[in-house]
């Protein structure tokens, strides 16, 4: 009979959760049927708009062409994050995978919006013959399309919490979501430009409408941008928070923060490295308990990971 080890409940005390990672199987499925509707849609556009004449619808298109290539990129960090979420070959759980997706997807969003951009202004200058009626037909399908795909990211029907916390956090989905949403505009700009045409001869409009969709998705392709950057570059908490983080432990005896580190390890998970200098030094958890009401950070996600580095001063230079 095995002799109970006695050091395995203080074991499970100290060690610490490195599951940071957004692990969504129902966004990744979704996000398989979004590519496999998106594929066969684009080549549709693409086709039509060539025949057709029309640049909004051809700009639709290929601008579901550079999605679809978005959407690969979110399948593989879905199915590369859960691969890897518990063989222990990230510091901290393949936590980034899922953003890097999103800053990538960002990228080519951004790109894809520059080139709307110039084609829209080629055609402005030289136009081309259109098709109304064809063209408008496709354009309403195309949009239809972005409708089901949306709700299908969307997602809201659902009740369960978990399913509603892993879209708060998953940048990954939000990123699909949003490419999602800018074929959706593009759909609904390109029908407006060839209603215009067909009825009251605007066809300067067609180009007119491809530029506008250009620089709502270049603002877009921006703000996942600015989402996905700082937890890639390892920002910490505001100011504020770190400072709060330091007077917690602080105003607890004479303890003084010598060195303190707060980043972002994950969607929603920080982790916090800090050292204490004190004349009365206590166990690590007496300082971890200091930073529970820290658990909670509202929008900005919880402390989840915190490391005490704990010494006790004997010089008279001390702090106290």
């Amino acid at each position: 009979m095995n002799k109970p080890d006695p050091h395995q409940q203080a074991f499970e005390n100290l060690s610490h959760s490195h599951e940071f990672a957004v692990i969504n199987q129902k966004g990744e499925r979704r996000t398989g049927w979004v590519l496999a509707i998106t594929l066969v849609t684009l080549l549709l556009e693409i086709a039509a708009g060539t025949v057709f004449g029309s640049m909004a619808l051809l700009a639709d298109g290929w601008h579901m062409a550079t999605h679809a290539a978005a959407f690969m990129v979110a399948l593989f960090a879905y199915r590369y994050a859960r691969i890897h979420a518990d063989d222990g070959l990230f510091a901290f759980s393949p936590g980034k995978v899922g953003v890097l997706g999103s800053f990538i997807s960002s990228v080519v969003l951004g790109m894809v919006a520059l080139l709307m951009l110039v084609e829209s202004c080629e055609r402005f200058f030289a136009p081309h013959t259109i098709y109304h009626d064809e063209a408008l037909l496709i354009a309403c399908f195309g949009l239809l399309v972005n409708v089901i795909c949306a709700l299908l990211l969307r997602d809201h029907h659902s009740h369960d919490g978990n399913d509603h916390d892993h879209h708060h956090h998953d940048k990954n989905l939000k990123a699909a979501y949003f490419h999602v949403l800018a074929d959706a505009l593009t759909s609904v700009l390109a029908i407006a430009a060839l209603l215009a045409g067909k009825y009251y001869g605007l066809d300067w409009l067609d180009s007119a409408m491809g530029a506008v969709g250009s620089l709502v998705i270049g603002q877009w392709a921006y703000s996942l941008m600015r989402e996905a950057w700082p937890l890639l570059a390892d920002e910490s908490l505001e100011k504020k928070y770190q400072e709060a983080i330091q007077q917690a432990i602080e105003n607890d005896a004479d303890n003084r923060v010598c060195d303190l580190h707060v980043w972002r390890v994950g969607p929603g998970h920080f982790a916090v490295i800090l050292s204490v200098v004190s004349h009365a030094p206590q166990g690590p958890d007496h300082y971890k308990r200091l930073l529970e009401k820290f658990q909670d950070l509202g929008h900005h996600g919880r402390l989840s990971h915190i490391t005490v580095e704990v010494h006790r001063c004997l010089g008279e230079d001390c702090p106290g």
